[in-house]
């Protein structure tokens, strides 16, 4: 049947995906009855990553990571529990080698991202998202996203989904297309518990503290609830349900001075070496460099979370497995962003007296109100159908799948006032200042303002002139993935050096989806007739006391956004007062049919795979070579906007194809010397595909005066990066209870390239003819990635009475990257900390436990030349975060379980973004406080 056909079915079980990996040398099946109890402290089964069970505690988790044949690191049901993270992607930070990033390339970057106060992406062993495969009990997730092949993890909370996996490296039974890393998120099925009948309810409240801090409630909280159970004959039928729903709101501080100098050029040397404000030779330009304005504020909202996961499953005897899986996840989330700006854009270099050296002046500044919204849906379901058949010897083990993802801004809308608004009804002018208008209290940029300024700033709902009625953009972005694969194996067991054998093939087939439309009003004043402010056009509900407590005292209005789209609807296709028209509708142009389709961008890919692979041992050591090919084919279609003698014409769909070819070798090696000491050796070859984005972007042709027409568009020519992976390893359980690994990696890059949002990357300019000149993105050069990891676990029960309950973990991650990003310019890979680790102290004893865990993220390179100065200097840092997070919890006996979590102990900053590498005078900063979880379950 072709797979095509599979599609509507699997739509309508909207049931949970739980794959089975069927990897070459799994063990025969065990009995419907013979599964680890989640609950218990008993060692998982050696096959345990590959069969798919819940791993309850710390001790399973490292017994699964120690019998693994390849380097994994697992998350158990326990320490899922045992922490007050937003999502999946913050637990995943607990993990060595894992750099959890605020922000992204999604429809939001940079600080608005960053401002919602939780992670959303991770990196991993130096590699952004885009580099790693995200797995939903084995079946890849759709990649939601509109420029990037990263997958937003901000809608998986952390309940519901027991356990986590990551391997750190791809078999030939595992998707190529990893170089990161690839995460499998699991869910539990019926089989995974001792009792027949189990169910469990949890209820949780959340609190957060920035919020209180702003006279906000901060307050959320959730419901869980799952239920299974086995019946039918031998009772080998299993079924599987879970739900839940929570709720966050926050309310948290953000100050914009690197997006204020990238997007208002509100920065500049301290001394220059002329009026036009050129550094001053021998300065280091990042030290000489400071801020002019900068904007400051609230980003406040909330986020609703609900879905399920539910499996359906039948094992009649050992030697057959059938399932039938689904999962169902969704956030709505609602982000209202209101700042004060503090624009300095008008600048000037005044000569300083008996010197060469000319000092920055700013001679006025511009007093601004701005609110945005950036709300997000976010969905992601998978669906699968398989199962195993044991025959004899052999194995088969066929499977079919789908999943659907989508990252959609639905109604970004936008507005401003300024205390210099012109316009037909309005001339304002900006306020007298002289001098420097920024300095700086413990690195954090402080307004050098006056009466006047502090003013204007304190009641700008009814002094500063409202500018526009609204803008409005939509943009909707969704994948969605089909497929299906066969895996078959065989044992041999007469005792030679061929243990198994494995082979296996998949099909799987994407079409993903980016819509982009911008609706821009006029000056309001030149459709009412007059200047007016925020206040008379009802836009303010009161203020906040402080635009950020402790340390801008000025109020800030409290913003209606249900006013701001009445009045952007009522006004949207309107004449202005004096009956001129305006066209409001300017995507990319001014005609129709470009507004409408200039920011769609359709994309079809097929990756077809095959693999084969053995499993060789020798005494103690075990050998597994592989080989996997994969074949894919991408289209892609898009609009191409095209002008003539500087008149815009109507554009035209246009598409491209795409087709890689990759050979993937692979061999690992295990040496197990006795049954607590492992050494691992590994080997491999991965690669990813560049983001559709960059393959068929929208095309724009201009044409100039002088009839040379410049043409940028995208590049189907990109190469994949590829990359020849290296790791080795050594894991001792040394008694009683202490786990340890010292681990190292290297990863050798070709073809790079880099997460550059929602533009082109690498671009190159180049004469197509004597007069076409096209600009397209270009891939980079080679790279290399080194990396030691360190973990160590240890529970003392050695020690006497009540102090047995003590242990001590952590983990240590030292990492070195760099890449040539294009041209030779070498640089640091971006998100991709040199130093990450974790130290935990704990205690369990009697029903009761307690954890403390320090959390350090070294600093890192988000993304290259943010302010396009010649020199490089410009690179985007962010600071070194230092966390503390504190749990306590007690297990009150029949089922019934508290924990108590607190993250951010100490108020730390979550999120500080630097221009330069060595210097804090441009900044973007975001604290969201302290988080605070309670939460208790029921289990039966």
């Amino acid at each position: 049947m072709p797979v095509s056909y599979l599609r509507p079915a699997l739509l309508a079980s909207a049931l949970h995906t739980m794959i089975v990996p069927a990897l070459a040398q799994q063990a025969p099946l065990p009995a419907p009855d013979a599964t680890a109890d989640s609950a218990g402290d008993s060692a998982a089964p050696a096959d345990a990553e590959r069969a798919i069970v819940v791993i309850g505690t710390r001790k399973q988790a490292a017994d699964i990571q120690f019998q693994s044949s390849h380097p994994i690191s697992v998350l158990s049901e326990e320490d899922l529990r045992h922490t007050a993270v937003h999502n999946v992607a913050e637990a995943l930070g607990l993990l060595p080698g894992v750099n959890v990033v605020n922000t992204g390339s999604s429809f939001i970057g940079g600080v608005d991202g960053a401002s919602r106060g939780e992670g959303m992406y991770v990196a991993i062993r130096g590699l952004n998202s885009e580099y790693n495969v995200n797995l939903i009990n084995g079946v890849n997730v759709a990649q939601g996203q509109p420029y990037s092949r990263g997958v937003q993890l901000t809608l998986l909370p952390p309940t519901g989904l027991n356990t986590i996996v990551l391997n750190k490296a791809s078999r030939a039974d595992m998707d190529g297309d990893a170089i990161g890393g690839t995460v499998d998120f699991r869910t539990p099925s019926a089989f995974d518990y001792s009792d027949r009948l189990h169910g469990s309810v949890t209820a949780s409240c959340r609190l957060e503290t920035r919020a209180r801090t702003y006279g906000d409630s901060g307050l959320g909280g959730g419901l869980a609830a799952e239920i299974s159970s086995r019946f039918g004959p031998g009772h080998t039928m299993g079924i599987y349900v879970s739900g839940y729903y929570d709720k966050r709101t926050y309310t948290n501080s953000e100050i914009r001075g690197a997006q204020s100098a990238h997007d208002d050029g509100s920065w500049g040397y301290l001394n220059a070496s002329d009026s036009k404000g050129t550094s001053y030779p021998g300065l280091d330009p990042q030290r000489n460099a400071a801020l002019t304005g900068f904007d400051a504020g609230v980003s406040s909202g909330k986020t609703r979370r609900f879905g399920g996961n539910a499996s359906l499953d039948w094992r009649p005897d050992d030697t057959t497995r059938v399932y039938l899986r689904g999962t169902y996840a969704k956030a709505l989330t609602e982000q209202d962003s209101t700042l004060a700006q503090f624009n300095g854009g008008t600048k000037a270099w005044i000569l300083s007296p008996g010197t060469d050296r000319y000092v920055l002046t700013v001679p006025s500044v511009s007093v601004r109100n701005y609110f945005e919204t950036n709300p997000e849906t976010a969905i992601l379901a998978t669906a699968a159908f398989g199962g195993e058949k044991q025959l004899g010897d052999w194995k088969i083990a066929p499977e079919v799948f789908y999943s659907e993802g989508h990252n959609n801004r639905p109604n970004h809308i936008e507005a401003s006032a300024r205390i210099n608004q012109s316009d037909k009804y309005t001339s304002g002018s900006k306020i007298p200042l002289g001098g420097q208008s920024v300095g700086y209290s413990d690195n954090y940029p402080v307004a050098l303002y006056n009466q006047a300024i502090f003013n204007a700033f304190d009641n700008s709902a009814s002094v500063l002139p409202a500018r526009r009625a609204g803008q409005l953009t939509e943009q909707f972005s969704g994948q969605r993935k089909w497929g299906g694969r066969l895996d078959i194996s065989r044992d041999f067991t007469d005792g030679g050096l061929l243990q198994s054998i494995a082979f296996g093939a998949k099909l799987q087939s994407s079409k993903r989806n980016v819509t982009s439309r911008d609706w821009t009003t006029d000056y309001v004043a030149n459709y009412v007739g007059h200047a007016v402010t925020w206040g008379q056009l009802g836009l303010t509900n009161g203020t906040y006391a402080h635009t950020y407590p402790g340390l801008y005292d000025w109020s800030l209005p409290r913003f209606n956004k249900t006013a701001l789209f009445n009045l952007f609807n009522k006004y949207q296709f309107a004449n202005e007062a004096d009956g001129s028209s305006y066209n409001s509708f300017d995507t990319c142009g001014s005609l129709y049919v470009n507004n409408f389709n200039c920011g769609t961008l359709s994309g079809r890919e097929t990756v077809a795979a095959a693999y084969a692979t053995a499993t060789l041992k020798a005494g103690n050591l075990e050998i597994i070579p592989g080989l996997r090919f994969e074949h894919t084919t991408i289209y892609n279609t898009y609009w191409v906007m095209a002008y003539s003698g500087g008149v815009e014409q109507p554009g035209a769909f246009a598409s491209n194809r795409t087709t890689y070819n990759e050979l993937l070798p692979s061999l690992f090696a295990n040496w197990r010397p006795s049954s607590t000491l492992v050494a691992r050796g590994d080997v491999w070859f991965s690669y990813t595909r560049p983001p559709f984005f960059q393959l068929g972007g929208s095309s724009t042709a201009r044409t100039g005066d002088d009839g040379k027409t410049t043409i940028v568009q995208g590049n189907p020519n990109l190469k994949p990066i590829r990359a020849i992976n290296v790791d080795s390893s050594v894991e001792w359980n040394f008694a009683p209870s202490g786990h340890v690994m010292l681990g190292g990696y290297y990863k050798r890059l070709t073809n790079y390239l880099y997460d550059s949002g929602t533009t082109l990357l690498n671009t190159a300019t180049n004469d197509g003819t004597n007069q076409t000149f096209i600009t397209r993105p270009l891939n980079g050069g080679s790279g290399n990635v080194y990396g030691l990891e360190f973990q160590v676990q240890k529970t003392f029960v050695e020690l006497p009475g009540a102090l047995r309950g003590f242990g001590i973990g952590a983990n240590l991650t030292r990492q070195w990257t760099k890449v040539d990003i294009g041209n030779g310019v070498m640089r640091n890979i971006q998100n991709a900390p040199d130093v990450m680790g974790q130290a935990r102290v704990f205690y369990a004893l009697g029903g009761f436990s307690i954890d403390a865990i320090y959390n350090y993220t070294g600093a890192y390179l988000e993304s290259y030349n943010y302010l396009g100065q010649p020199t490089g200097w410009d690179d985007r840092w962010v600071r070194p975060v230092k966390r503390v997070d504190l749990h306590a919890g007690y297990d009150f006996g029949n089922g019934l379980k508290a924990d108590v979590s607190v993250a951010n102990l100490f108020n730390n900053y979550t999120y500080w973004a630097h221009i330069g590498r060595h210097s804090l005078a441009i900044s973007d900063i975001v604290n969201s406080g302290t988080t605070a979880l309670a939460s208790i379950k029921y289990s039966f």
